[in-house]
């Protein structure tokens, strides 16, 4: 992945999507007469700036992490007697919500645009058939096999793979009865499969919710001749070479590439030696191969790859979706999202799912770039979802974010008069303490994934 692409892909991921939420509390705030100040997005040094008939000086600052919209208010300083009914803290209780709520609606409403964009535009996925099961696995145990096709998980259908990923995380960290509707293999009988989840992978710091129920996806078998050495990794250090063709591993034969992913990865440091053919003739190249930690979990690294191969046809799905039932799609993803972020959180909270699997700035700069590199349905799809995770954290009941101020004017609501200055500083106080170490901890998570 390119720089450039990590690079404009987090410009445009952060300008959007915080002009957008920024945009939902400016809309709202003049509709209901509430006189807005400054419209900013990014924090420091303006570096462009200007104003529009209303006043409202509109600023795109140095610092693309954030954004805001101030508006007059009592609080924060004198108001002319000429402008007091502009003012923010002048207006109802109702006003008020609607003008905090609107920036996290704003999120909603833009990841129901892209979805539908991207239902519209359609994606290429490859079918969730099965390529080998564990023996004495749960998958094993509940009587999967392969070359059977997922159809449906949990009764969710599950037309590729990524669908079959996200029902799957739902359960993260759960007990129970997990529900798999199959297509059987070269048949037309579809059965119903249950496996049972006992706290499953509860509190795993990089869960891997296919391998851990013994399910292997289906892919090609790829020939394991090298075509690329990382000139810094172990296969470049002992003299392999691109064009070399993998035969086997400590005595064990090497049908295809996948086979040599997998014993690499479960080997990690270790000494091993390839028996290798090298321009018709056989050679045997022992190395160590390097190690890679991503929280608790290490794997084995070679520092060699093959060319892609090509996936039969029959082996792949379209999916686009006329206008209308792409609006329907957009509305059923942005909500099923929505409650899988609020699930998340929640497992984190009550031990189920770890804290590592939170991310700060470093892997939405990585996943934006990612993204953006693979085509513009992908990144209108990562779009959606940050969308999506930046309006459910707002949402959050903690003073500092919109949530925490919601939770306020329902208690002025309720109460009839605010709640008082001390009460609202002291939760202006847990609230930053509890922002910042959740920023911290996702910075950390970041670096230990480097």
């Amino acid at each position: 992945m390119s720089a450039m692409y990590m690079l404009l892909g987090t410009l445009v991921a952060l300008g959007v999507l915080v002009t957008f939420h920024e945009f939902g509390h400016f809309w709202v705030a003049r509709r209901c007469g509430v006189k807005v100040l400054r419209f900013s997005v990014g924090f420091g040094r303006p570096l462009l700036r200007w104003h529009d008939r209303h006043g409202t000086e509109f600023v795109i600052a140095a610092l693309p992490l954030g954004g805001y919209v101030k508006m007059l208010d009592e609080r924060e300083g004198d108001v002319p007697a000429a402008l007091l009914e502009q003012s923010f803290n002048r207006k109802t209780v109702r006003q008020r919500f609607a003008i905090v709520a609107a920036g996290p609606v704003a999120n909603f409403l833009l990841a129901l645009l892209f979805f539908w964009c991207v239902a519209m535009l359609g994606t290429q996925q490859s079918r969730p058939v099965i390529g080998e099961v564990t023996p004495g696995s749960l998958a094993a145990q509940a009587g999967l096999t392969a070359g059977a096709e997922l159809l449906a998980v949990d009764g969710q259908p599950t037309p590729g793979w990524a669908e079959v990923n996200l029902q799957l995380i739902r359960r993260l960290g759960e007990s129970g009865s997990l529900r798999l509707r199959l297509l059987e293999p070269d048949s037309t009988l579809e059965v119903e499969r249950s496996l049972v989840l006992d706290n499953w992978q509860r509190g795993v710091d990089t869960p891997d919710v296919l391998g851990s129920l013994g399910i292997r996806p289906w892919m090609p078998a790829v020939d394991p001749l090298l075509s690329f050495i990382d000139p810094d990794g172990p296969a470049h250090a002992a003299g392999l070479r691109a064009g070399d063709r993998l035969l086997a591993l400590d005595g064990q034969p090497l049908q295809h590439w996948q086979a040599v992913v997998e014993a690499v990865r479960s080997a990690p440091g270790q000494r091993v030696e390839f028996q290798i053919e090298r321009e018709e003739r056989l050679l045997r190249i022992a190395l160590t191969l390097g190690e890679r930690v991503q929280g608790d979990v290490r794997s084995g690294y070679l520092g060699a790859g093959v060319s892609e191969v090509e996936w039969p046809a029959e082996m792949l799905r379209e999916i686009r979706h006329g206008p209308l039932e792409s609006a329907l799609e957009a509305v059923k993803r942005t909500v099923s999202m929505s409650v899988l972020t609020l699930e998340s959180i929640g497992k984190m909270l009550f031990g189920e799912l770890s804290v590592k699997n939170l991310s700060g700035p470093i892997t939405i700069a990585k996943v934006a770039g990612a993204s953006a590199e693979s085509g513009l349905a992908d990144f209108l799809g990562f779009l959606a979802y940050l969308s999506i995770s930046l309006g459910v954290l707002n949402l959050l009941p903690i003073p500092v974010l919109d949530g925490g101020h919601l939770v306020y004017y329902l208690a002025e609501w309720v109460r009839g008069k605010p709640l008082s200055e001390r009460v609202q500083a002291a939760g202006l106080q847990i609230g930053m303490t509890l922002v910042f170490g959740l920023m911290l901890l996702a910075l950390l998570n970041d670096f230990s994934r480097l």
